[in-house]
């Protein structure tokens, strides 16, 4: 008894401290007490009997509120009987004083999230709500309560308000009417939303709820700056949107307010508008939008024709398409008109007579209205077609003019292209089915056309119409293939040719038995023929493009079958000659086969078929060169020059990464073999004149060390899931070469293939103990020797593969990078070594060859190495600092821009130093560091504005191309810095920007007249 007593006195004090004191933390604590059984919701009103009865309205508001704000935490705890007592005080209570009002509402919201909440009682609270409170006369926040309120009961007692029928709808309007605030509006619109998908019944007031909502439109709002709410605009026009356009009952009150609103003045009362209406197309009728179509026409019509704005004339395009969609969906009686057709027709009649005038203005906008509406539905798009199309063609026959056939020929591969989007095609609906024969003859008449841009929509109409099923026929498909061969082969203009081949590529799926018959046998005789005759400039440029229409072409399993040997047995032709150009030729070769490995990865098939065929292949000829190289110096030298060899990795590592790990482990157990045992009996024609020893030692073994770069293309590509045989032996070898090799080709290859391999390796014991080893080799070979910068290269590439994977080891070689910044012969060298460690490599170390690459390695490491970046540049001597502000910019040019912008304070004094070193690589790096940064961090920049505007202008006289146009770039960039930080700086910047104008190199001059120009605008009105 005493202990209840002292609990009681203690929840007494409570409640007075919170009533009388101004307390407002006891709250919580009476919450916490209720909570852990220190006391009952029916002992906390009895505490507070005497102060809800005081005469004094301020001390029962306290009262009250704290009463309310303990049942916000506790209403979970409430049964049935005391929840139906404290809703008949509450409701008792919303007669009081208005200082009292706030904290009622409180409570009521905390009651109606109660479940044990009797039947009947919401219904009761929101009548005494809607009798006796007025809403609009609240403050924002107890506004939002009733909102919460309403919500509540909508989510739980749906069938009891939905008995109240039109008042709960009344009663809610009169809520709402003349809400101002954002915050609520969000919840009012919300509840409305669900007021009519929920099906309340609206009964009269239909209109009034159109117009309690509709006055808001369009949205009108300017979120406040740093507005801790976060409500933008494009909510409330989004949220609005859906309650306009949530019934059909709103239609006779929107659709007049939308046409009136579409002829506003302002940009964005149009084109919410337009959106509007496309929402509501989408559950309108044909009765609710008839006795309007004629103005809605006009609107859009209008808009069309005389907008200056893309963005207006695009939602006009969809709303025309949306309103044409929705009267072909209409279901129609018997003696119901069809107004689609009567809307089509009139479209036609405003729109169809431009047509006939190519160079006047109205012609495009009439063809896209034209298309909006066909695009609707297939029954619009034969509608218009039978109409449209017949008179496309005539005008294209009538007028000869190359830029009005063009226009013509525009048009009407807009309709085609809509044919392609409805697919089939019915023999007696399809208007172009019936005009096959004038359509072909005017976009074939379109190819031979002199004019290339006439050609190139041609190129378009043919890819189009090829993509129809059936619409071509037999013969039509082999003029196309002659077409295509002209143009891609024969046409002086590249662009025709590359958009001929890429046209080819796209019809060759689908037709792949014509192109495998008629176009790779003609281009293969085509480049036997070019073989043959002289090595002209001509001929070699004839020669590439047969090589890139074979590839272009090989988009079909089939057709791959029939290039890929094509292709091979001209490399072979090209290795055995000994023309001078015979280097060029291959590289055009590996080239398309490159491009045949890509377009053949997605199809397991065609890219096994791909794999087993090319690379033993390159691997045969390239060992049979390396060959004759040791034995006879003048055979198949082309097939080992880096260029070449180079130009192969892509076409073995684009045929590798796609393989599945079955067909993988197949291919790695003859291709490691390969190099480490001259195991030859998997390649073709392996009669070799001697072994193949790629990691012996001699010199005559030179030529078949540098076939390693095709290794490393292999190894390298292969899914980390696949087990390389003998692979602790493969290391050792690549670790030995690219230490002692004196080629540098060799040497960066076999480094990069061992950094790949340990790239990928699983980490234990093994990878330690080769980790070990190579640190072993590396550190002895960089302190003295002749292959320092070999060791050198081993080092940044081994770097790169343990920072990829967080390797522990990778901060000791890092910091092993960091050292030799200070050494005079491979100081340089290691500073351009960081951009190595930061970028992205093109052949290994990357996730298209299955590296493991770790998120955001380029922060960790800015984290963990530019501190010690900074140190070494402020401790180093004159002589060396430049090496420490290269690596610097290095790593804060590849570093993503908001992490350097937050870094950026600290920084920037140093790189405005590097814009002073002499060395071209520091300063133009540095000057592309900071260009975004001026864009980006324009308050942090301004700061520093005469140094830069200094620097910036002396280096636009550098002798380096590159480095004047970065500094004009930059100058550039300084103008979006505050104006009246720039404004001094003007006329000499100005002066100082014409010397550029005058400079030999055109890039250069188009730089300095942006750049110039922005100057001069600088300041102006309207800036």
């Amino acid at each position: 008894m005493a202990a209840a007593g002292n609990g009681l006195a203690a929840l007494a004090a409570a409640v007075q401290d919170f009533v009388a004191g101004q307390q407002d933390g006891r709250a919580a604590e009476v919450a916490a007490g209720v909570k852990d059984g220190n006391w009952t919701v029916l002992q906390l009103v009895e505490a507070l009997g005497s102060c809800l009865e005081n005469t004094d309205p301020r001390t029962r508001g306290r009262g009250i509120q704290l009463l309310s704000q303990v049942l916000l935490q506790c209403y979970s705890l409430l049964q049935e009987k005391e929840v139906l007592h404290l809703v008949l005080f509450y409701e008792n209570r919303l007669q009081d004083h208005h200082l009292v009002i706030p904290s009622v509402l409180q409570g009521l919201q905390a009651l109606s999230m109660c479940e044990v909440l009797s039947p009947g009682l919401a219904v009761s609270v929101l009548k005494a709500i809607f009798q006796e409170v007025h809403v609009q006369s609240l403050l924002q926040v107890d506004r939002h309560t009733v909102y919460s309120i309403i919500t509540n009961f909508m989510g739980t007692r749906e069938e009891e308000l939905k008995g109240l029928g039109a008042d709960f709808t009344f009663g809610f309007i009169q809520v709402m009417d003349g809400e101002k605030d954002p915050r609520n509006l969000l919840v009012a619109f919300q509840i409305v939303r669900d007021l009519i998908a929920k099906s309340y019944t609206l009964g009269p007031f239909v209109e009034e709820l159109f117009e309690v909502t509709s006055c808001y439109f369009p949205i009108d709002f300017t979120p406040p700056p740093n507005d801790p709410h976060g409500i933008q605009r494009e909510d409330l026009i989004l949220s609005l949107r859906a309650v306009l356009a949530s019934t059909p009952q709103f239609a006779e009150f929107l659709l007049p307010l939308l046409i009136e609103k579409m002829d506003s003045d302002l940009q964005s009362a149009k084109l919410d508008s337009l959106q509007t209406l496309t929402a509501c197309c989408a559950v309108y009728g044909q009765k609710e939008l008839q006795e309007f179509l004629p103005s809605l026409w006009s609107s859009l019509r209008r808009e069309v024709f005389q907008t200056a704005s893309e963005k207006v004339e695009a939602e006009c395009l969809a709303a025309l398409h949306a309103l044409s969609a929705c009267l072909s969906c209409s279901v129609l009686s018997s003696d119901t008109e069809d107004l689609l057709d009567s809307f089509l027709s009139s479209i036609l009649q405003d729109c169809r007579h431009h047509l006939c005038e190519p160079d006047m203005k109205l012609v495009w906008p009439s063809a896209k209205l034209l298309q909006a509406a066909a695009g609707a539905s297939l029954r619009a798009y034969h509608h218009i077609t039978r109409s449209v199309l017949p008179l496309l063609l005539e005008q294209y026959t009538r007028h000869s003019q190359s830029s009005q056939r063009r226009t013509i020929l525009e048009m009407l591969l807009g309709f085609l292209e809509l044919q392609q989007k409805w697919g089939h095609m019915e023999e007696d609906e399809s208007t172009l089915l019936s005009l096959r024969a004038s359509v072909c003859s005017v976009v074939f008449s379109a190819l031979t056309d002199p004019n290339v841009q006439l050609q190139l929509v041609g190129i378009r109409a043919l890819t189009v119409l090829g993509s129809l099923q059936g619409f071509l026929s037999p013969s039509d498909l082999e003029l196309v293939v002659d077409h295509l061969i002209r143009l891609a082969l024969h046409e002086k203009d590249f662009q025709s040719s590359e958009a001929a081949m890429e046209a080819a590529g796209s019809l060759a799926p689908v037709y792949p038995k014509v192109f495998s018959g008629h176009m790779v046998p003609r281009l293969e005789e085509e480049l036997q023929s070019e073989r043959e005759k002289e090595s002209s400039h001509d001929h070699c440029s004839l020669r590439q493009r047969c090589l890139q229409a074979l590839a272009a072409v090989s988009t079909h399993t089939s057709i791959v079958r029939e290039t890929v040997p094509v292709l091979l047995q001209h490399l072979r032709k090209v290795q055995k000659g000994s023309e001078a150009g015979s280097t060029q030729d291959m590289v055009f070769v590996c080239q398309s086969l490159h491009r045949v490995a890509l377009q053949c990865q997605q199809d397991v098939e065609g890219c096994w078929f791909y794999h087993q065929t090319v690379v033993p292949c390159l691997l045969a000829m390239a060992v049979q060169a390396a060959m004759q190289e040791s034995t006879q110096p003048l055979l198949g030298k082309a097939l080992l020059e880096e260029e070449v060899l180079a130009a192969m990795v892509p076409v073995i590592s684009a045929a590798t990464t796609h393989l599945s790990p079955e067909l993988a482990a197949q291919s790695v157990s003859h291709v490691v073999p390969l190099f480490l045992d001259g195991e030859v009996s998997f390649l073709p024609q392996n009669s070799f004149p001697c072994s193949f020893q790629p990691f012996e030692d001699g010199e005559c073994l030179e030529a078949q060390r540098r076939l390693v770069a095709l290794l490393m293309a292999f190894v390298c590509s292969l899914p980390r899931n696949v087990a390389i045989p003998q692979q602790e032996r493969l290391l050792r070898e690549l670790l030995v070469l690219s230490c002692s090799c004196n080629c540098p080709f060799t040497a960066t290859t076999a480094a990069k293939c061992f950094a790949g391999l340990v790239n990928k390796h699983p980490a234990g014991q093994q990878l330690d103990e080769i980790l070990q080893l190579a640190v072993n080799r590396m550190e002895p070979s960089l302190a003295e020797g002749p292959c320092r910068m070999q060791t050198l290269t081993l080092l940044l590439w081994v770097t790169k593969a343990l920072v990829l994977r967080y390797h522990p080891l990778s901060s000791h070689l890092t910091d092993k990078l960091l050292g030799l910044l200070g050494d005079a012969e491979l100081g340089p060298a290691a500073a351009d070594g960081f951009s190595l460690l930061m970028a992205e490599s093109p052949d290994v170390l990357h996730k298209g060859c299955h590296a493991d690459v770790r998120i955001m390695f380029r922060q960790r490491f800015f984290t963990d190495n530019v501190p010690k970046l900074v140190q070494g540049f402020h401790g180093a001597g004159p002589d060396m600092k430049a090496n420490y502000l290269k690596g610097l910019s290095h790593v804060l040019n590849h570093l993503p821009k908001p992490v350097l912008v937050t870094e950026l304070p600290t920084l920037l004094s140093l790189l405005l130093e590097a814009l002073s070193c002499s060395d071209r690589v520091v300063q133009l790096s540095t000057l592309s560091c900071l260009q975004p940064l001026l864009l980006e961090a324009p308050q942090i920049m301004s700061l520093h504005v005469d140094t830069l505007v200094t620097k910036f202008l002396s280096l636009t006289s550098s002798p380096t191309m590159a480095v004047r146009i970065a500094a004009l770039r930059c100058a550039h960039a300084l103008t979006s810095l505050p104006i009246t930080v720039l404004l001094p700086y003007k006329a000499r910047v100005i002066r100082a920007l014409a010397k550029p104008l005058d400079d030999k190199k055109r890039l250069v001059r188009k730089e300095a007249v942006a750049a110039r120009g922005e100057w001069f605008l600088l300041g102006s009105p309207g800036r």
